[in-house]
């Protein structure tokens, strides 16, 4: 499906299994009956193009509120508005969630986002008063993406494409890496670095990063969020 609609397709569970389904064309239920050999066809409802807003609903962590453009923010709370048709990440998976309710409890100071995605992390952190903020991702559109999520909340970050597994990571007092084990296990921190954050994995994982001890962890729905602190 992937590769007959890379634009997007629904995936929908069913007791007796999942059912994919495209918004398409005659042409397209051409391209699906020679993938498939069997599929079924309706007329789509008025308003289906605006159907995949209903899969994204805002969050709140703490005092932050996650959430996309077209929902209002609670009266007082931290709002970082993601719009996810233009990111890499929204703030709605566990595992970033996590990496907030940990990053609450951290005292605000200077912070490294390494592998920023959509720089959500990286715009809540600012809006939590850490400073200054820095985040850096390897990929060039999330670079862009950071940059558009940051100016339209009105924070200011400093973006940098680079590859931080093999380059020095920047010095900061904070480093957050929302990725994957084996990226969070790689992580060679700057002498600076006290506190690192990690997530992007299951609970059955658990990293280890040189010089450094896990203090806290956070588990939602199969992943997790771990909080290193730096021994001596």
């Amino acid at each position: 499906m992937v590769e007959l609609f890379p634009e997007g397709f629904e995936e929908t569970e069913h007791s007796d299994g999942v059912e994919l389904a495209a918004y398409t064309d005659a042409s397209g239920e051409e391209r699906l009956w020679a993938a498939f050999g069997s599929v079924s066809a309706d007329a789509v409802p008025d308003g289906w193009e605006q159907r995949w807003r209903e899969f994204h609903k805002p969050v709140r962590v703490g005092r932050l509120w996650l959430g996309p453009p077209w929902e209002d923010p609670p009266a007082g709370a931290l709002a970082v508005v993601i719009d996810p048709g233009r990111a890499f990440g929204t703030g709605g998976h566990p595992t970033t969630r996590l990496c907030l309710e940990l990053l609450a409890e951290v005292e605000p100071t200077s912070l490294v986002d390494a592998g920023c995605g959509s720089g959500v992390i990286a715009v809540a952190a600012a809006k939590l008063g850490f400073s200054p903020v820095r985040a850096l991702d390897q990929e060039a559109a999330a670079v862009e993406a950071t940059g558009r999520n940051a100016a339209a909340n009105g924070v200011e970050l400093e973006i940098e494409q680079a590859d931080v597994l093999s380059a020095p990571l920047p010095a900061a007092e904070v480093l957050v890496a929302n990725v994957s084990a084996a990226f969070a296990a790689a992580l060679r921190p700057d002498p600076a670095t006290h506190t690192v954050l990690t997530s992007g994995y299951l609970e059955s994982d658990r990293p280890t990063i040189d010089r450094f001890r896990p203090l806290a962890r956070r588990i939602a729905q199969g992943w997790a969020a771990d909080l290193h602190r730096r021994e001596g």
